[in-house]
Parts: C-alpha cells; sequence; structure tokens
C-alpha cells in the first residue's frame, strides 16, 4: 500500500488556523473557516451524544457542533474525554464551511495562523491510511498537524439528529 499523503510542491504558502487538542497543535486551511466564536455565545439548543455536541443557533443558521475534546482524548487511559462538555473562558468554537454545509468544530482554543510552504509538510509516520491528515508541518520550532476537514468529517458515522 502507498502513502496517500501529500507529496511536497514548491509554492505559495497556504494559510492554516491552527488550535490546540489534548497538547497537539493541529491547522486547518483558513479558506474553510468562516468564523470564530466562543462556546458559550452558541445557542445549543439539542444534545446528541459525546461526539455530535448538539445543534447550535448562529446567525440564524442551524448547525451540528463537533466536540473535537471528546476525540482527541478517546482511548487515552483514565479520566479521557473529561474536560469535554466543560466550558472555559478559552473554549473556542470553529465555524467552517464544508462541502456538507456548516459545522461548528469546538477546541481547546485557537492559537493563530500560520503560513505553510508546500515543501515544509512532511508526512505523518505510520498513518499511511489516514486520508484526512495532509501532514506535519515544522515551522519555527513547531509541529503542527494539517487536518483535511472534510475528510476527516466524511469519517464521522452518519445519523439522523434528534428534533429539539
Amino acid at each position: 500500500m502507498h502513502n496517500t499523503a501529500r507529496a511536497p510542491r514548491y509554492g505559495a504558502p497556504t494559510d492554516y488556523l491552527s488550535f490546540m487538542l489534548d497538547g497537539q497543535e493541529y491547522g486547518l486551511d483558513c479558506a474553510r473557516v468562516q468564523e470564530l466564536k466562543l462556546l458559550k455565545s452558541l445557542e445549543r439548543f439539542a444534545e446528541d451524544g459525546d461526539i455530535i455536541g448538539g445543534v447550535a443557533l448562529s446567525h440564524g443558521v442551524i448547525l451540528p457542533v463537533i466536540d473535537m475534546r471528546t476525540t482527541a482524548t478517546q482511548g487515552a487511559g483514565a479520566g479521557a474525554g473529561a474536560g469535554a462538555g466543560i466550558v472555559h473562558p478559552d473554549t473556542d468554537v470553529i465555524i467552517l464551511r464544508l462541502s456538507s454545509g456548516l459545522v461548528g468544530m469546538v477546541v481547546e482554543g485557537v492559537t493563530g495562523i500560520v503560513h505553510v510552504r508546500p515543501e515544509a509538510v512532511q508526512a505523518v509516520p505510520g498513518e499511511a491510511g489516514a486520508s484526512y491528515l495532509i501532514g506535519i508541518a515544522r515551522i519555527d520550532g513547531r509541529c503542527v498537524v494539517l487536518i483535511d476537514i472534510d475528510g476527516l468529517v466524511s469519517l464521522s458515522p452518519r445519523r439522523p439528529l434528534r428534533a429539539a
């Protein structure tokens, strides 16, 4: 089986919104980000399990909310997921435009924007089957795992959301 990571190319940098989950820094293509909100500012009106943190209303649009803090700590041992569902002042929601519509993604905190040149992206070791991982960017001593958000969300089992 060949590695599905994208081969390094030379060219203009891409901007990624970086955020923290369980001590690791991740990045999403800024072109997919519609806005940032604090979790406590969203009007949540339905709960639907651990990963789908419910349904929320933002600017008159109803969107599912995925709590990435839950997925980052699954399988981490005792206390896994203990931070999920807890709203801290720095709990951010990234509102993303996906091919399937808008979705909110809860993260521990947004750290900023990183400019990544294609040649700075390396394959993720041992993750050849993880098509949602673009690679690892090493920038100024930082290690940022780059995520293809459409690929990641497509892995979630589709279930109908309960009515509020």
